[in-house]
């Protein structure tokens, strides 16, 4: 049961959340200037120590996109954002994991659930500098899909002062929101909520920087109950339901009351009655889905904070342990393995995603608590590389296919940024030469590659390229469920590449990107695949997209459409 985060409450959190950023980045800002990164020359009184850490944040700041003005002088907007971002948001998480007794003592034969009065007590023997910090370690440790551990960024540490003023904000915020089931949702709404008025209110065409500020909105509860009981759930019906259910039932009630399992109530699951008298699933028994479980793919290509993947993922553990006859904590592990994939554009949504996941799969009922989970099919697709190509290539040493795949990697992914799921890379890698791969197969070609003594900037490149060939292999598969809601963005404010992009492969819908994202997703679908989105009403009507409206109508089948009114909640 999802139990989202009272007004009240939600007020308090927006506003420490726009106050932790504020802070997070002026702390930033201060202890990268005092390390002089920015600065063309070392300062004389750094000692070795700080002047690799110096050396790290420069490339680092490289690769999210700080710029090297003359050559020496280098700009650090990007590591300022990254290292407010991810400094406060472990601090965060180590505070939703205490308050559900998941933040442990790293003890690699038992460990053991702390609290953060537990973690300021061992502080001081496991050389910390007060518990918020270890607290974070620790977090940190159990979060490694989520907090690259050998990050500069976390080697930085930030002014006392502002560290402490940090270290109130999340703790004065209270118990429930830590144990709500949409508080990490609005965080990351409340982090760019000044951003995007800043960029709304500048009119600037909105390009990498600017993207993800302005078009990520928070899906309200019920539109994903409705989109999830109406395809997933509708499917599950079809199969709990007998013939006799579907001709005697009296209400849409009785069959739903039928069809649901603990778990999965399926409140929002409509049926209609035919001319026989007999009652169906109004979205259709989706016939074509596989009947195994462990066969059905869902994927959220726009995943933003997960909000989908966590209610998908809510259903289908109940669905596994019933139909599969597997224990909680089995099918927790099945689900995050075979059915759960998500994307996103930004970075930054791809960790909350990730820890929501994680999150709720420890808390699940009898599943077991923390433990080591699945590797998590959630990936970024906008990552950015700022290496010259005979660079980015020269990861590959001297593998020809890796070679091959990694060319491929730069071809598709120089706009990465502001294209992201957008992408649409082929299955294949090599076609018609000698050397053919599949994206999952780039994986462990990467590793074995870069094994072994890296320098800095390789090591950087080293990370992105695994980041994307994880992007690559989800958007070159298919999934039997797209389930959305689209970023929203008119063409007046596309970027170049934006623009370009979409006129060449989005012809018949690139008047906005919520339709040109829809465009995109048949690409996404399996064959009898389902597309489960919110949008815009727009494109339903206009003539703009007449064209686009006879694809769809001539190429797929409509199975429901729900249209709410203005503001609606």
């Amino acid at each position: 049961m999802m139990h989202p985060l009272d007004k009240p409450l939600r007020n308090k959190l927006e506003k420490t959340v726009k106050e932790a950023r504020e802070v997070a980045e002026g702390a930033a800002r201060a202890a990268l200037e005092q390390l002089g990164v920015g600065e063309a020359a070392p300062f004389g009184h750094l000692n070795e120590q700080d002047r690799e850490l110096r050396r790290k944040l420069r490339v680092h700041g490289r690769q999210l996109g700080d710029s090297l003005n003359g050559g020496k002088i280098q700009s650090m907007d990007r590591l300022i954002e990254e290292v407010a971002y991810e400094h406060w948001h472990r601090m965060l998480f180590a505070r939703f994991l205490a308050e559900n007794n998941l933040l442990m003592y790293p003890d690699p034969d038992d460990p053991v659930a702390v609290t953060l009065e537990e973690c300021e007590d061992l502080a001081a023997d496991e050389g910390a500098a007060n518990g918020w910090e270890l607290a974070a370690r620790f977090a940190a440790r159990m979060l490694p899909q989520i907090f690259r551990l050998d990050s500069p960024v976390f080697q930085l540490g930030l002014p006392p002062e502002h560290q402490q003023k940090l270290e109130r904000l999340v703790a004065d915020l209270e118990l429930p929101v830590f144990t709500a089931s949409d508080s990490l949702g609005w965080v990351y709404q409340f982090w760019q909520a000044k951003k995007k008025d800043e960029v709304n209110a500048s009119e600037v065409k909105i390009g990498a920087r600017e993207l993800p500020a302005v078009t990520q909105l928070f899906t309200e509860p019920y539109m994903v109950s409705f989109l999830l009981d109406n395809s997933l759930g509708a499917w599950w019906a079809a199969r709990r339901l007998t013939e006799a259910d579907l001709q005697n039932a009296s209400s849409e009630e009785e069959l739903r009351r039928k069809a649901a399992i603990p778990g999965v109530p399926l409140d929002y699951l409509r049926f209609v009655q035919q001319e026989d008298g007999s009652w169906a699933p109004a979205a259709g028994t989706f016939d074509g889905w596989p009947e195994q479980l462990a066969d059905l793919k869902t994927l959220d290509p726009c995943c933003g904070s997960g909000h989908f993947l966590v209610a998908a993922f809510l259903m289908l553990v109940p669905m596994r342990m019933e139909s599969d006859g597997l224990s909680a904590k089995d099918a927790v592990d099945a689900v995050l393995r075979e059915n759960i994939h998500g994307l996103e554009l930004d970075q930054r949504c791809v960790e909350l995603a990730a820890f929501a996941l994680a999150l709720t799969a420890w808390k699940y009922p009898s599943a077991g608590s923390y433990r080591v989970l699945p590797e998590l099919n959630v990936a970024c697709s906008g990552l950015s590389i700022s290496a010259k190509k005979e660079e980015w290539l020269a990861l590959a040493g001297d593998n020809t296919n890796l070679r091959l795949a990694l060319e491929e990697l730069y071809k598709q992914f120089k706009d990465a940024p502001v294209l992201g799921s957008l992408i649409n890379p082929e299955a294949s890698l090599g076609k018609g030469s000698l050397f053919e791969l599949k994206w999952e197969e780039v994986g462990p070609l990467l590793t074995k590659a870069l094994a072994g003594e890296m320098d800095d900037e390789k090591a950087e490149m080293g990370v992105v390229a695994r980041g994307l060939t994880r992007a690559a292999s989800i958007l070159a598969a298919q999934s039997c469920l797209v389930m959305t809601n689209v970023p929203y963005l008119t063409r007046s404010k596309f970027s170049i590449a934006l623009r370009g992009y979409t006129e060449k492969f989005h012809k018949n819908t690139n008047a906005d990107l919520a339709t040109a994202m829809i465009d995109r997703f048949s690409g996404l679908t399996a064959a009898n695949g389902v597309v489960a989105v919110v949008s815009p009403q727009n494109w339903l009507f206009q003539p703009a997209y007449r064209s686009f409206r006879e694809l769809l109508l001539k190429k797929y089948s409509w199975r429901f459409i729900a249209r709410l009114g203005f503001g609606s909640v």
